[in-house]
């Protein structure tokens, strides 16, 4: 056997070796007893999280119950100061068949009940005909070169705008007055 062709092993220096596993003062039963006290925590924890889980789970489906319950409130509230309105269309309707005449008459008030019925609701309406153009408020359509009212001003209104309480619902749909250009 030839050593030069060996393996040679580096020396090693044992204060830099990690000292072997020992058990709790090399106990067993000691050591057993830790390791189930860790299982039994393990396990607790584990539990807790579980239900901690659930009860998360549980508060989010109470709390999608119950905004679902505030938006159905909500929309009760809203169809009780309508029902009104369909009452009048219905006794508008039967007295039509009894006098045509007075059919204008009652769809004019009816329109009015439902106007009132809508604004206590925060419904307003958007002011355009003779105001300035705005386009956060109004949709212009047409411009329309015009003698009658200055560049920029709303000359006709073709379908009104709404707002509730501070948020648009819909632009009011306007014609807006074109400056002329002077020859």
């Amino acid at each position: 056997m030839n050593l030069k062709n060996a393996p040679q092993t580096p020396d090693l220096d044992s204060s830099h070796e990690l000292p072997a596993h020992e058990n709790a003062a090399g106990n067993p039963a000691e050591a057993s007893a830790g390791v189930e006290e860790q299982r039994a925590e393990r396990n607790e924890l584990l539990d807790r999280l579980a239900r901690l889980q659930a009860d998360f789970e549980n508060t989010r489906k109470r709390s999608a119950r119950e905004q679902q319950e505030y938006r159905d409130y909500a929309l009760a509230d809203t169809l009780r100061s309508l029902l009104p309105v369909l009452d009048s269309l219905d006794r508008a309707l039967r007295a039509a068949e009894e006098d045509p005449q007075q059919l204008r008459l009652g769809f004019e008030l009816i329109r009015k009940q439902l106007q009132d019925a809508l604004s206590k609701l925060g419904l307003a309406r958007i002011a355009a005909q003779g105001e300035s153009f705005d386009p956060r408020q109004h949709e212009a359509i047409e411009m329309v070169d015009s003698d009658a009212a200055a560049g920029g001003r709303v000359i006709e209104e073709l379908q009104p705008g709404y707002r509730l309480r501070d948020r648009l619902l819909r632009p009011a749909m306007v014609r807006v007055a074109r400056g002329r250009k002077l020859a």
